[in-house]
């Protein structure tokens, strides 16, 4: 119907059969971003009755079975009984089928009494069918019977409605999870080696979902991959860095618990200086914590992951295009500097149906990186004094040459450790040496901070007041801007999407009175890391902090930002 949609599937981490609600949020003005209340309820579960009754704002509606008896009375909210068990009865669905299509009998009726097009129903069916027909219309003869009945039956007394419009035309619906999946495979990824993770799973089999569709050899028939379940997340990373080494572009996916075990092996990627790429679907931490619920907690630990200094490259999509798009250029960015990549976004963002813009196939070829084989480490060597060494850096921006397995050259060959090395990878303890390869490393990433996405702008740049945010917070701190406009607070607002620091986030900060911070996390972690990036602003800086394993709300953010904005007026 052209409006636009955003869904939400709020499910529990254990098999015990317990309840799971589905939220979907349509809105004129395209805002995406979740409720704290609901307009709509459609209760299929007395074991959830009363959660849910509390949770409709005066006005709203509740469709009920008739079977099930209300926990209360509300005089402020209009309520439908349907005769589920009675429609159904009469109708000649198989008895064996009739718990499994009795859902249909809520859409009949809610289609009715809000004004879905019965005929967009046909479609979702058939396409969520994948055209069977006999499975389309056994359904579809439900949905007819139960719009029927609430058109003869139910008097509409709330003010709910749906009409056509032309807000979706240009965009798509997936999830992050697909999304990075697709991008990875469209970014030439030749090694997955993974272990099973809520909200991370999956990615890694949306990746052996396409993978089988997308990368056969054409003379050959032969797969140009290999994706590898391994025992645990330790041998996962452990394959994935050893392929990394090898010359193929490798990646894992994981979420907090996984990330964790995977600590070490990434300080020996990134001393070793091989590319890999880690996608981090964040849950709800530490420990076991909410699985199946959403967080941005792992942020300080994956920029600071591993013991001894180190420095990571961190990209953070904050829509499923931007999951795609990041899927293909984080091999570009893993191999251009030598160094893992970590992308990072969260349950919401990776699980969830989101709208988004339609993905944009790579625009330019893949970046292997300064990649020697035969004929290009004879050029290296003649214009270098018949030198080469691994980790030297000869072009002054810290990034030095590699050569791969394969390369028959018999200079090309080296040793790789984790130990202390110099610039030819010969073992060193030298205190200069140590510090000369670490301060090249350190040089080396801050030198890529204005080469990651940039970081992106809404608003006029006027403002006193600025916003700063990172992935699935987006929608929400959109929203939140019009909120605070309608109490006379104005606003811009940036989005970081990849560490370390761009450039332009300082000048942002420099050029307000005052910035706000918002996370889903208890802890305020990009505030710290801002905070340690850049001291020198730090009283700028203000706490906007959130975690209670559902993403965040515009009112929420609102409020909080109200209350701060009071608190500094008094």
């Amino acid at each position: 119907m052209g409006i636009p949609v955003t869904g939400k599937n709020i499910f529990p981490s254990n098999i015990q059969g317990l309840p799971t609600w589905y939220s979907i949020r349509l809105s004129s003005k395209g805002y995406r971003a979740r409720l704290e209340k609901d307009d709509v309820v459609i209760a299929m579960n007395p074991a959830t009755l009363i959660q849910e009754y509390d949770y409709i704002l005066p006005g709203g509606v509740l469709f009920y079975p008739d079977d099930i008896q209300l926990p209360k009375v509300r005089d402020d909210i209009t309520i439908y009984p349907m005769p589920v068990k009675a429609i159904i009865s009469e109708s000649d669905t198989p008895a064996k089928l009739r718990d499994y299509v009795a859902n249909m009998i809520y859409v009949g009726v809610l289609a009715q009494m809000i004004g879905i097009d019965l005929e967009k129903i046909h479609d979702a069916l058939d396409f969520h069918f994948k055209g069977k027909k006999n499975a389309v219309e056994a359904n579809y003869k439900l949905v007819i019977k139960a719009a029927k009945w609430a058109s003869e039956n139910l008097k509409k007394k709330d003010p709910y409605f749906v009409e056509p419009m032309d807000g979706t035309s240009q965009n798509i619906l997936a999830e992050g999870n697909v999304a990075a999946a697709l991008g990875s495979i469209f970014g030439g990824v030749q090694f997955v080696g993974w272990y099973p993770i809520t909200p991370a799973t999956g990615l890694a089999e949306s990746l052996n979902e396409y993978l089988p569709q997308l990368r056969k050899d054409p003379v050959t028939g032969k797969d140009t991959y290999v994706v590898i379940q391994a025992e645990d997340e330790l041998a996962a990373i452990g394959m994935v860095v050893g392929a990394g080494w090898a010359g193929l572009r490798s990646m894992t996916s994981t979420s907090g618990p996984g990330l964790s075990l995977m600590a070490e092996y990434l300080g020996l990627a990134y001393y070793t200086e091989t590319p890999v790429v880690v996608w981090d679907v964040q849950r709800v931490g530490p420990s076991t914590g909410l699985p199946t619920r959403t967080a941005q907690s792992d942020l300080s630990f994956a920029n600071f992951i591993s013991h001894g200094d180190k420095q990571y490259i961190i990209l953070l999509p904050g829509s499923v295009d931007e999951c795609f798009e990041f899927g293909w250029n984080a091999f570009d960015i893993a191999e251009r500097y030598q160094t893992p990549v970590l992308v990072m976004i969260d349950l919401d963002l990776g699980m969830n149906n989101w709208m988004g813009k339609p993905f944009v196939y790579p625009d330019k070829p893949m970046d292997r990186g300064k990649i020697l084989w035969e004929k290009e480490f004879d050029d290296f060597v003649t214009k270098h004094n018949g030198k080469w060494g691994r980790y030297w850096d000869v072009d002054g921006d810290g990034v030095p040459y590699r050569t791969l397995p394969g390369n028959t050259h018999p200079g090309a060959a080296y040793f790789s450790r984790g130990t202390g090395h110099d610039e030819f990878a010969k073992y060193s303890e030298e205190p200069e040496v140590w510090q000369r390869m670490m301060d090249r490393l350190k040089f080396k990433i801050d030198s890529a901070a204005d080469l990651l996405p940039e970081p992106l702008l809404c608003g006029n740049g006027i403002a006193k007041i600025g916003l700063i945010t990172f992935g699935s917070n987006d929608p929400a701190v959109d929203e939140a801007q019009d909120l605070l406009s309608e109490k006379k607070i104005e606003t811009d607002y940036m989005r970081i999407r990849a560490l370390p620091i761009h450039s332009d986030i300082k000048k942002f900060i420099e050029s307000h009175d005052r910035i706000y911070v918002i996370e889903n996390n208890r802890d305020s972690q990009m505030w710290q890391i801002l905070t340690i990036s850049l001291p020198e602003m730090a009283s700028k800086l203000k706490k906007i902090a959130h975690c209670d394993g559902l993403p965040l709300t515009a009112r929420w953010i609102e409020n909080a930002i109200s209350q701060q904005e009071g608190e500094i007026n008094e």
